[in-house]
Formats: C-alpha cells, sequence, structure tokens
C-alpha cells in the first residue's frame, strides 16, 4: 500500500519535506479481534508537528532510533476491509470512525471506560497510522457511522473532535445559562468546542484568537463574542464578565502565553482546562489557594464520548470546516497547517 512516512525529527520545523511517499507492506490480521480500515480520511493535527519536532521523542521514543520511521495519522474514518474471526456487529463495507487508543481493554482503567489511560498502542504516535491506505485497529476502537456521515468528512473528530468534545463536557457539567465560558482559539479543536458548546450549555460563549479569519469561522460556529487576541485580550474578557473573570476558560492553544492569560480570564473557583500545549503553566500555589481556581487536563476521549459526539454530527449540531488533499500532498498540509494557513481541519484523503 502507499503510505506517507516520517524518517527523521526536524526540531526547528524548518525542512522542506518531513514525510514522503513509500509503497509498504500492506497490515495484516495477527489477532481475532483486529479489523483492518481502508482509510477514507486521515486528519492532520498540530500533535503531528509535535511529533516531527520531537516534543513526544522523550516518551514513546528516548532513545532516538526505535520509533521511526514512522507514519503518523491518528485521526482516522473509513470502511471496514476485513475482520478477525472474533469480531461481531460490524462487517466488511461498513463506515466507520476509529478511536484512537488500542488497549487489551481488560485494565481498571478500560474496564471504567478510560481506555486512553490504559496501556496499549497509539498508531500514529507509538505505530504505525492512518496517513496510508489501511489501518489495522481493534473491534474495541470501532464505532460505527451513520449513514448521514461521510468519513472524509468525520475523521478529525477521532482526536481534535473527541478532546474538544470531552474538554466542553467537562466545563457543561457545572455551566449555568448567565455564565460564561472562554474559548481560546477557534482553529481545528477551537470551531467544534465552541459548537459542542452552543449545543450542550447556555453559557455565553466568548471566543479569543488573533487571526480574523478564525474569529469569523468562530461567529459562524456560534460564538456570543469575539475578542481579537492582540495583547489586550486579558482586559476585554474582564470588561465582558464585569471584571471577575469567566466560570471556565478552555485552552486549545497552550503556548505562547495562553496559559498565563487564560487563568487570568478564570475568575474565582472557576476552572482552566488545558488542551493545547506546548509551555508550562507557572502560578504560585498562594494563588491557586486563594482564589480557589482549578486547572484540568484533557486527553483525547473515551469510546463512549466519541458515540456521543457522533450523534451530536448526525443531528446536525457540530460540523467540521474541512479543506482536503490528496494522500500525495501529506507534506504540503503539514506546512500548510505549521504556517497558519488552514482554518479548520486538514484531510488526507487516498
Amino acid at each position: 500500500m502507499k503510505a506517507q512516512v516520517l524518517r527523521r525529527y526536524d526540531e526547528s520545523l524548518t525542512g522542506s519535506g518531513w514525510v514522503s511517499e513509500e509503497e509498504v507492506p500492506d497490515p495484516r490480521i495477527t489477532k481475532s479481534t483486529d479489523v483492518i480500515v481502508r482509510i477514507g480520511g486521515a486528519g492532520v493535527c498540530r500533535t503531528d508537528l509535535h511529533i516531527i519536532e520531537g516534543v513526544w521523542k522523550p516518551h514513546i521514543d528516548p532513545t532516538g532510533d526505535k520509533l521511526l520511521p514512522l507514519i503518523m495519522g491518528h485521526e482516522n474514518a473509513g470502511w471496514v476491509e476485513e475482520v478477525g474471526k472474533e469480531v461481531e456487529g460490524i462487517k466488511v463495507g461498513d463506515p466507520v470512525i476509529v478511536h484512537p487508543k488500542i488497549t487489551g481493554g481488560t485494565c481498571l482503567a478500560c474496564r471504567r471506560g478510560f481506555d486512553m489511560h490504559g496501556p496499549g498502542k497509539f498508531p500514529g504516535l507509538d505505530c504505525n497510522g492512518g496517513y496510508a491506505e489501511f489501518l489495522c485497529t481493534s473491534e474495541r476502537n470501532i464505532v460505527a457511522l451513520p449513514r448521514t456521515l461521510a468519513p472524509k468528512d468525520v475523521a478529525p473528530y477521532a482526536d481534535a473532535g473527541l478532546t474538544a468534545y470531552r474538554a466542553v463536557k467537562k466545563a457543561t457539567r457545572h455551566l449555568l445559562p448567565g455564565e460564561s465560558c472562554v474559548v481560546i482559539g477557534a482553529g481545528g479543536l477551537g470551531h467544534i468546542g465552541i459548537q459542542c458548546l452552543k449545543a450542550m450549555c447556555a453559557a455565553d460563549i466568548i471566543v479569543v484568537d488573533k487571526s480574523d479569519a478564525s474569529l469569523a469561522l468562530a461567529k459562524k460556529s456560534g460564538a456570543d463574542h469575539l475578542v481579537k487576541a492582540d495583547g489586550d485580550e486579558v482586559e476585554a474578557v474582564l470588561a465582558l464578565t464585569g471584571g471577575a473573570g469567566a466560570e471556565a476558560v478552555i485552552d486549545f492553544v497552550g503556548e505562547k502565553g495562553t496559559t498565563g492569560k487564560g487563568l487570568a480570564m478564570t475568575r474565582g473557583m472557576g476552572s482552566y482546562y488545558v488542551v493545547g500545549y506546548g509551555e508550562d503553566i507557572r502560578v504560585p500555589t498562594v494563588d491557586l489557594v486563594i482564589t480557589e481556581k482549578n486547572i484540568i487536563g484533557n486527553l483525547v476521549g473515551t469510546w463512549a464520548e466519541l458515540n456521543e459526539l457522533m450523534a451530536l454530527a448526525d443531528r446536525g449540531l457540530v460540523d467540521l470546516a474541512v479543506v482536503e488533499y490528496p494522500l500525495a500532498k501529506a507534506d504540503q498540509a503539514l506546512h500548510d497547517l505549521h504556517h497558519g494557513k488552514i482554518h479548520g481541519r486538514a484531510v488526507l484523503i487516498p
């Protein structure tokens, strides 16, 4: 099969070519619960850029000689191509979306539904993923798609959408009508999060972004207030919230100073949800004690939550802004993402 392969790290992200097309062996069924998916769409994620620059190297490839070459791609959807002999409930040809973490299902975290915290493989990060024509996954990871949804249109929901949904779901458990939620970053994850917020609660949605195009996408997605990240965004948010800050702040950026500003936008006893990453959070412990602010991390989401998100998509309550690239143009898609040319999500189509 054809695949786009990463063979070396680029810590400065200045290289002209990060992945290249190669002919590689097709994945094979090795376990009775395996499922081969013919890829209909593979999302291009900022995490892929972090893999290229080596951010994940200390966690999954500390010696630098075991992971590469790697086929990236952890946001995958397509059609069932082949199933193991014990697979039930799905058949060849079914349209599906793939939960990104493959686990055995017997650890305590998995039995509680939190597969992303169980031991296992994460295709596209620590083993070959979906920048290819086919992907091997497990029956446990398959979510059947409603016939209203095409794989190429929903692939980024497998991580970007799922992560945004999980953070929003946490926030909406305490957000009440008349309260406020700030969304920092209205790009690939943020525009999904805004739509989920609109569908799941009645809080005012304040969106902060430096890009006019992203703010326009935020308005289309359901934002109530738009704030340009021009250096005065904290003051603007405080003015919109009576000087106290928002009950919830969801930071889809997590770098370039947004963590400090995000906490400054969070009112006392409020919650700051960090989704994006790239810098350290630095806050005096006494400030946390005095304000009782909560800092909450967010990692992907559960298989059940991916089903819930597909239900929202099926009802037309969330919709992806997608830019399509052929699989052969994977390197261009990665560079366009790095240079801020993509508003929404890029999807590779074999």
